[in-house]
């Protein structure tokens, strides 16, 4: 393929390939393990597949000093596209679990490493110009692959089990379409991708600034509170995140609202994501406006206090037509306060190091997610839905206590 390459083709289908992974991996897997009469116990202690993006920053400069971001990206896609295969072959066999999870491991860390190469890409192929006007296209097709995965996917999954009757088979239908997608996207952008200007810079001069990132960040005033807030603001909602589609599908007898698989896909990829959308939208508009200092209380309760609705939902068992509205405040709720951490973090970063401190961030951040996400799954089997939920609640309050304590400057709008 010749001639001009069009951001508006290679954008949206690189941010595309960058959600997709991160989502199979993180959410679709648990529904296929729960289904796959995995316990909640062991779908817990599948939150160690975070790590892969907690210390992505640790390899940062080996993709910048070998190779090409374009040779990452490509690299990177054709060898996701196996893994996932290898799945679709691997939930047929006994010992399908430990297969699943080295493949998944495998997966998480070239998907990571992709991330690193097309936030690197994007910046090479496009001017800052450029790079403000796609961003927007960024985090749409980023948000579009998240609601393929787990509307679109886990729906597949549901119809294809429904009809057949044949559990594994399904998942492995699922899988097999994404290593198929993933090949698709491996030959687009081998033959559509431009080849930007990608100068590697030394070795030696990479890991010498590293050391300089580490340092400048952790020097920072208010080191110690801002690290406590990075861990504990989503503290409550890391340890309910593994325990919510298991929840959804386990029978009333076991405490859960035994909903069908297809209701899951159409939950959670259609109203519930939709709705993460939208308080997205909301909160960014509200600090825009308003600043982060006023807004960042507010948006810290809607994150938080729409988790009783997983009280409420365990306790009363509601019909379907309730639940999808309790869904979407909740979505609704955590987009919002998403938006206000993300925010956040951006305020941290300084100038020079700015994409380096941006990934010691979320780095920490994936931290406070993936440890408690590793326990859910014992919690909840020792509490119960209803006590574990109550539990949920009461620990999204480290979050606020610390915040409290933490000055958001009043420059930061």
């Amino acid at each position: 393929m010749q001639g001009k390459r069009w951001p508006w083709l290679y954008i949206p289908s690189l941010y595309f390939a960058e959600g997709l992974p991160y989502i199979l991996i993180n959410a679709v897997s648990v529904i296929m393990f729960k289904k796959m009469n995995v316990s909640n116990t062991v779908i817990g202690l599948t939150g160690f597949l975070y790590l892969p993006w907690v210390i992505k920053m640790f390899w940062g400069p080996v993709v910048d000093t070998v190779s090409t971001k374009r040779q990452w990206i490509l690299s990177t896609q054709i060898l996701m596209a196996v893994c996932f295969l290898l799945v679709a072959a691997g939930v047929q066999v006994s010992g399908f679990l430990s297969i699943s999870l080295v493949l998944f491991f495998i997966t998480a860390f070239l998907s990571a490493t992709h991330d690193i190469a097309i936030d690197g890409y994007y910046m090479l192929a496009l001017d800052e110009k450029k790079q403000a006007f796609y961003v927007g296209i960024r985090s749409t097709f980023y948000r579009i692959a998240i609601i393929f995965a787990t509307g679109a996917l886990v729906v597949i999954a549901g119809t294809i089990e429904k009809s057949t009757g044949n559990i594994a088979f399904s998942w492995s239908v699922v899988f097999m379409i994404s290593g198929g997608i993933f090949f698709l996207l491996y030959f687009f952008h081998r033959f559509y991708l431009p080849h930007p200007v990608d100068n590697v810079v030394s070795e030696g001069s990479r890991f010498g600034d590293m050391k300089q990132v580490f340092k400048t960040y952790f020097q920072q005033k208010n080191i110690i509170l801002i690290v406590l807030f990075v861990l504990f603001y989503r503290l409550g909602e890391a340890i309910l995140g593994k325990m919510t589609a298991p929840f959804l599908l386990d029978g009333v007898e076991k405490g859960g609202l035994g909903l069908e698989t297809t209701t899951v896909g159409y939950l959670y990829g259609t109203v519930g994501m939709l709705s993460l959308v939208a308080g997205g939208i909301v909160g960014g508009w509200l600090i825009s406006k308003f600043g982060l200092k006023k807004c960042i209380w507010p948006m810290a309760l809607a994150l938080k206090a729409p988790d009783l609705v997983y009280v409420y939902m365990s306790t009363v068992h509601p019909s379907i037509e309730i639940i999808y509205p309790l869904v979407a405040v909740e979505q609704f709720g955590y987009g919002i306060g998403f938006t206000a951490f993300m925010v956040f973090l951006m305020y941290l970063t300084q100038e020079k190091y700015k994409t380096s401190h941006f990934a010691i961030s979320t780095g920490i951040m994936a931290l406070g997610m993936m440890i408690p996400g590793m326990i859910s799954g014992y919690l909840q089997t020792l509490l119960g839905y209803t006590n574990f939920f109550i539990m949920v609640v009461f620990l999204t309050l480290p979050g606020l206590i610390v915040l409290f304590f933490l000055p958001i400057p009043e420059e930061s709008k």
